[in-house]
């Protein structure tokens, strides 16, 4: 092909970035390498030219990259590891990105650590693919007319969410296309794996970064027609016909450990209204059956074993919000977790009365099995406003806990029956029409231990749940865009 690239690379040492340098430059491929560095001082890297930026996610990086690029594809490393591709590689990414008529392709690749080689698949890029932590990979390949295209239409001076922009523009302009093919190497120095990046979202000291994630998704979901202004539709409380005010929700399998916390968090609330506890016990095997049979003596506890074996978390949960003991409004307990003091049910029900809200989020504090707190401690989910929140929540990976429901839009609209991401897809789902109210008084102790169901997960299990959360997100980003279309 005879098609070349331009490679830009960004530098935080020179030791470092030698390695790919020549790496890059070994590629007949390559037509030019430039180097990104915030260190005015850097020492000319010979056969290299130099662009200072202000940083590597800013807006004025992505239009410095868009405005040096002068061959016809744009390779640019967002990671500051050392970076080798494979043979042929380059190659390879420029024929798919024609073929495809991608505005930009990335690949799979492996990682080392430690002199260990790992697989690191990616997941392919959708409409709903709207995190702005979605994992590329650190290469990225941009179509250049396409890439030119994209940062042309810039219109704000991000600090943190430039290149995010960028992705969400260039995604309006062409595909971005995944090369389900391992393509490169990259070399991670062990120091940097690890920590909390589950939870960095959450991090009050990323709350400016999150400020600029939300408006650059909120102004894509305007460019593509799937925008929520903050008009919600009225709940009537007045559906049904109800004995309960509230149900505590728990679909259980196999907790023999924690189920009995969980249920006497529930049998001590304080309330001035009734309320009985559901427990969906998907024929489970260790004893947590016999455990949840000790309480059946209180006539609050109700103990379902259900007929069908095919029901995931989801599934569970929609046979109990139709029994027909269910209460007005359906509270979440996972049975891990217990609730933080007495008064939880009360502020939960009380928040649907406050803010007329058909689902109501509150705040848990993650703790271990013991029930002592542990990193990052409280998780509120502040970023959740009542003008935005809807819009906002196709961004980020979930709305936080416990998460209850009016019963009859409930029944309703019914829950995925999957063990993963069927909360995520309710609290869409719910906030397409209807507000979604807050507690932010912890009250709900998330336990992280073993048997947590999301432990410990590998790269493949990890993707596919990612998988899932962007499809669903695809969904509802379709049936946004055709809800504002109807109501023009």
């Amino acid at each position: 092909m005879k098609e070349k690239i331009h490679v830009f690379i960004p530098v935080l040492d020179e030791s470092r970035i030698s390695y790919s340098i020549d790496e890059f430059k070994n590629s007949p491929a390559v037509a030019k390498i430039t180097l990104l560095s915030a260190d005015t001082s850097l020492k000319p890297v010979p056969g290299c030219d130099v662009i200072y930026i202000d940083s590597l996610n800013s807006s004025a990086t992505a239009r410095a990259i868009a405005d040096a690029a002068d061959s016809r594809y744009t390779l640019v490393a967002t990671a500051y590891d050392r970076l080798a591709p494979g043979y042929l590689a380059l190659e390879r990414m420029m024929r798919i990105c024609s073929d495809s008529a991608a505005g930009m392709v990335y690949a799979d690749y492996y990682t080392v650590s430690g002199g260990v080689r790992s697989n690191n698949p990616v997941i392919d890029y959708q409409e709903g693919s709207l995190r702005d932590d979605f994992d590329f990979g650190p290469l990225l390949m941009f179509d250049t007319a396409s890439l030119k295209t994209a940062a042309a239409g810039i219109d704000k001076d991000y600090s943190y969410a430039g290149l995010y922009d960028l992705r969400l523009r260039l995604s309006r302009v062409a595909p971005l296309v995944h090369i389900s093919e391992y393509l490169y190497t990259r070399f991670k120095p062990e120091e940097t794996l690890g920590g909390e990046a589950h939870f960095a979202y959450v991090d009050p000291k990323n709350r400016a970064v999150q400020i600029e994630m939300e408006q650059a998704c909120t102004e894509h979901l305007k460019a593509v027609g799937a925008y929520l202004e903050p008009e919600f539709e009225p709940v009537a409380f007045d559906q049904g016909d109800f004995e309960y005010e509230a149900s505590v929700i728990i679909p259980v399998r196999n907790r023999v450990r924690t189920i009995r916390d969980a249920i006497r968090s529930v049998l001590c609330q304080k309330t001035d209204f009734p309320f009985n506890l559901i427990i969906i016990d998907n024929h489970s095997t260790d004893g947590t059956s016999e455990v949840i049979e000790e309480f059946t003596a209180d006539s609050r506890v109700i103990h379902i074993v259900p007929e069908r074996d095919d029901l995931g978390i989801g599934g569970c949960w929609n046979v109990g919000a139709n029994h027909p003991e269910a209460g007005k409004f359906c509270v979440q307990l996972d049975s891990d977790d217990v609730y933080a003091d007495e008064n939880t049910l009360a502020k939960m029900v009380k928040a649907f009365y406050d803010n007329n809200s058909a689902m109501v989020v509150g705040t848990y504090c993650l703790t271990d099995i013991d029930m002592n707190t542990i990193p990052p401690g409280v998780i509120d989910h502040k970023e959740w406003t009542p003008d935005n929140g809807r819009n906002n929540a196709l961004r980020i990976n979930g709305l936080g806990a416990p998460r209850a429901f009016y019963t009859p839009l409930l029944r309703r609209i019914n829950v995925p029956n999957t063990s993963y991401g069927e909360d995520y897809a309710l609290g869409l789902a719910f906030s397409r029409h209807h507000q979604i109210g807050r507690v932010y008084d912890v009250v709900y102790l998330c336990r992280r231990w073993e048997d947590n169901s999301d432990h410990a997960l590998d790269i493949n299990k990890t993707n596919a749940n990612n998988l899932y959360k962007d499809r669903i997100r695809t969904w509802e980003l379709k049936a946004r865009i055709a809800l504002n279309k109807n109501r023009k």
